[in-house]
């Protein structure tokens, strides 16, 4: 919370402004103050967005929103002006920090917390849902732990499941880390989504870390389509139920009531030390049954119970009473700590962005082109190996260094922008690519080849690609692993295999590869013997170390393909010693 500053306004509409609680997307929100009293939340549109007819239609949705879910668990709409600029809404204030604040002041939450506000956050969307609105941007900065439980703030792209998406074709709703993958790839908008989206809060509440990771928004996004979340160091029943609310698969996803049963609390997630200590609230006083206030304005009167409300399965409410079949066992509570941890700095995107609908995939490669012996062949480039370059064994699986075992597979681990361009007036397939090689290997050679006429410099068909050692040199390690990406120009939809309908986005993967081959144990054990390899035949995509998808027929995506060629060390080890490409129309 600030002091106002000169330029802000002493009232909107009827209410008095008293300070400056912080700035959105879209514009400023203030602390204010009723006619009779009240504190107010007062979120002021920007005078730039008030001229976009799209971020208008977003505001009176957000405001339609607040007012249709009337909610414990939501801050309320009290008061709203959409006829005139400066255009505003007015929630009731909800004191209290949000998550990650309280994440970063205090570091990773005990598992017995974790747990409880992963039931009562299931519960909140639950009735949100109930309502006939999907929050879609829920995450650690969305959510007020206050003295009453949490709150969800910010509807600012919620809609209501027959309401089509305000967002431009190419791009997909949310925060990098949060969304779930079938918005990213496909825009496709259900209630499973804000479920990832509960599950990744609980991981970031869990382990004091972003969920996904650390990087630019692609690298966020291609390990959310194609990677793990992080609970490392998580309880183990409750990094599992995290991990079956982040599932690919939207329809094997939990829903909210099976949440809530699985976590099978036993107390209310407001008398628990750890929460009291987070929202900065004593314990409440729960009233006796039959309490009635003395005063009770209408809008701070209980509501009965929706008859629309989803059932919950019942918990066990008694210490020491066994959970149900599959749910989670509650520890106690862990006592308070007597003073905050120190801060840790998590660095997840603080507001709400328009991501990119990307599939994004792995490391970087080039290598110098010639034409030699009718087919088109090149040698690696004279580079330096890259400090970027692949990861470390010890998160990589599967070692080819001597004590190691044989890799089976390639699998990406980052995203790559390595393309082949041709060469312009080119009558012989010349072109380049734009990345230096991250590993010097001056004896490696290689083709690529139309398959069926070596001649034909444009693919339509199956592609052949070989490779070599010119001469042996002693001074490579043994066994030294092979393997070929084949990157198609644009994203694929694994389900089509063609590029995303609508969302044609640059391939920033390794496309597909072969199975590494260690080219000392190939032909006279020198690694001078050529291996050959058929695209699409002996290419495929895989993805936590599991087939993802077959190479697709080179005509699926016309443009211009990159061949990238890999030292392997692990299946998520390696590095790029050489680049080439083709045409395919």
């Amino acid at each position: 919370m600030e002091a106002l500053r000169p330029q802000d306004p002493a009232s909107i509409g009827t209410h008095t402004v008293l300070a400056r609680l912080g700035a959105g997307g879209m514009g400023q929100v203030y602390l204010g103050r009723s006619p009779g009293g009240r504190q107010l939340a007062i979120k002021v549109i920007r005078e730039d967005f008030a001229d976009s007819p799209e971020a208008l239609a977003r505001f009176r949705r957000e405001v339609a929103t607040v007012r249709a879910v009337r909610s414990a668990f939501t801050a309320n709409l009290i008061d709203a002006s959409l006829d005139a600029a400066p255009y505003w809404l007015a929630t009731e204030y909800v004191p209290g920090p949000t998550l990650i604040e309280a994440i970063r002041e205090r570091g990773p939450v005990p598992a017995a917390t974790c747990l409880r506000l992963f039931a009562a956050l299931a519960e909140a969307l639950a009735d949100v849902h109930a309502h006939g609105v999907m929050h879609r941007d829920l995450k650690p900065h969305n959510i007020i732990l206050s003295a009453v439980g949490p709150k969800l703030i910010d509807f600012g792209i919620a809609r209501g499941a027959e309401q089509t998406a305000l967002t431009q074709a190419g791009t997909a709703p949310g925060t990098p880390g949060y969304t779930a993958p079938e918005i990213i790839t496909r825009n496709d908008v259900t209630a499973a989504a804000d479920v990832f989206a509960l599950g990744a809060t609980v991981a970031a509440a869990a382990t004091g870390r972003p969920p996904y990771g650390e990087g630019s928004l692609e690298s966020v996004t291609y390990r959310v389509v194609h990677g793990e979340i992080d609970v490392a160091g998580v309880e183990p029943a409750l990094a599992e139920l995290v991990r079956a609310c982040v599932t690919g698969d939207p329809a094997k996803r939990p829903t909210p009531a099976e949440i809530i049963s699985r976590c099978a609390v036993t107390s209310a997630l407001v008398e628990d030390p750890v929460y009291q200590e987070l929202a900065g609230s004593a314990p409440v006083a729960l009233p006796s049954p039959g309490y009635v206030p003395t005063v009770m304005s209408a809008q701070a009167a209980p509501q009965a119970a929706s008859p629309a409300a989803p059932a919950f399965p019942a918990t066990p409410t008694a210490p020491g009473t066994p959970p149900a079949p599959g749910a989670l066992p509650v520890p106690p509570p862990p006592p308070a700590p007597q003073r905050p941890r120190t801060k840790l700095l998590l660095a997840v995107c603080a507001a709400s962005v328009v991501l990119g609908v990307i599939v994004a995939i792995s490391v970087q490669a080039a290598g110098d082109d010639s034409k030699q012996g009718g087919q088109k062949a090149a040698g690696t480039a004279d580079a330096k190996p890259s400090a970027s370059s692949s990861p470390s064994a010890a998160d990589s699986g599967a070692s080819s260094g001597p004590a190691g075992k044989e890799p089976a597979y390639l699998e990406a681990t980052a995203p790559n922008r390595d393309y082949w361009t041709p060469q312009e007036g080119s009558s012989h397939g010349e072109g380049a690519c734009q990345l230096p090689a991250e590993e010097r290997s001056p004896q490696f050679q290689f083709s690529v080849v139309n398959a069926e006429n070596p001649d034909i410099n444009v693919m339509s068909g199956k592609v052949k690609v070989s490779f070599r050692f010119k001469y042996a040199d002693p001074a490579l390690g043994k066994p030294y692993y092979v393997s070929v990406a084949v990157k198609p120009p644009h994203e694929i939809d694994a389900k089509t295999g063609k590029p995303f309908e609508g969302l044609r986005q640059q391939n920033l993967g390794l496309g597909y590869t072969s199975k590494p081959v260690d080219l000392f144990r190939n032909g006279d054990g020198h690694g001078t013997s050529f291996v050959e390899l058929t695209y699409p035949d002996d290419f495929q995509q895989t993805v936590n170390g599991k087939p993802y998808a077959d190479g697709i027929p080179v005509v699926n995506d016309p443009g211009n393909w990159t061949v990238l060629f890999q030292h392997v060390k692990g299946p998520k080890e390696y590095a790029s010693i050489a680049c080439y490409g083709f045409t395919a129309k």
